[in-house]
């Protein structure tokens, strides 16, 4: 049995495949099954993969059930010891899995790993370093638009983004999968959240490359990404953040709602964002549900919590999605 699964979850992505399943096909550690879940693609993926990639084993749903569940199709059954999740828009260096094993072999109390992502077509830029939660209830990703030569040394960071992380499998059993009524966007914010909240801790690895084609399966400011970010945001917040804290930061919470409101108003996405909010607040009760177990089975305290927030930089956030950096 292998010791690692790597995950693509895929959707029309055939021109996209080639690229990221050869990446994998070169990575130094070879210790690994690859599975691409396909969630009904209409552009001759399965057929695609099926001719060129024998290696690979394919899960055809037979619909659109989106990123959290179509990974958590996998995740359910494997026995692997790790999961390695890869967008199919992201390229990987080849020490990029050997690079994440040895990172996560070497720190015992990290439960999962983040790498340093660059644009695909500006390598000299960052694209993430690993993500951030800011004080006002919001992801931040971390060093984007930054130089490549920056976030050279491994640390502790709040969570991966699952465009490219690796998580122990038995982290997960413990926490849960991802949140399937999340279907895109923020699910690996809710899973960091809840990992640090379960006392895993998150060791970002700058050696592990990852080449990403932003915004290239999921368009920047779409109405599907507004949507589906800005529902998803709340949820994550109201299910993971300690209540001593809630009390602290919702005044921040409210202002960067506002202020999100003002930009999307300004984009003409307004709409989008409304409903979003709208079915937030109509999944509110669910939510809230699922937050009594995961307050109740937390094991750290609120300090430890509240010195993984950053600090809200409004209007930082505001000049950069402004700029589209």
């Amino acid at each position: 049995m292998n010791r690692v699964s790597v995950i693509i979850v895929n959707w029309n992505g055939k021109d996209l495949l080639s690229e990221c399943l050869e990446g994998l096909r070169s990575q130094s550690y070879r210790d690994f099954e690859t599975i691409v879940v396909d969630n009904n693609s209409k552009d001759g993926s399965v057929e695609f993969m099926r001719e060129h990639y024998p290696e690979v084993r394919i899960i055809d749903n037979r619909r659109n059930i989106g990123f959290a569940a179509a990974n958590n199709v996998v995740l359910k059954d494997i026995k692997t010891e790790y999961a390695a999740l890869i967008n199919n828009d992201a390229v990987t260096h080849k020490s990029w899995l050997e690079n994440m094993i040895n990172a996560l072999e070497s720190h015992n109390e990290a439960g999962f790993a983040a790498c340093k992502m660059v644009f695909r077509d500006m390598p000299q830029a960052i694209d993430r370093a690993g993500d951030f939660y800011s004080r006002a209830g919001a992801g931040i990703l971390r060093g984007r638009g930054e130089s490549s030569e920056n976030y050279n040394n491994q640390e502790w960071i709040f969570g991966a983004c699952a465009g490219a992380a690796l998580y122990r499998m038995r982290m997960l059993r413990d926490i849960g999968l991802f949140d399937e009524d999340f279907f895109i966007l923020y699910e690996d914010v809710d899973l960091s959240f809840r990992a640090q909240l379960m006392g895993y801790k998150c060791i970002y690895v700058p050696e592990a490359l990852v080449f990403h084609k932003a915004s290239n399966s999921l368009v920047y400011d779409s109405p599907t990404s507004v949507y589906y970010g800005h529902r998803n945001l709340e949820w994550v917040y109201f299910k993971n953040m300690p209540a001593q804290l809630i009390l602290k930061t919702i005044l921040q919470h409210f202002i960067y709602d506002i202020m999100a409101l003002l930009y999307f108003l300004i984009r003409g996405r307004g709409k989008y964002f409304i409903k979003s909010k709208g079915d937030a607040v109509k999944g509110l009760r669910k939510t809230i549900q699922k937050r009594r177990q995961i307050q109740r089975n937390r094991v750290v305290d609120d300090d430890y919590i509240w010195r993984l927030l950053e600090k809200e930089l409004f209007f930082h956030r505001w000049d950069r999605r402004l700029h589209k950096n």
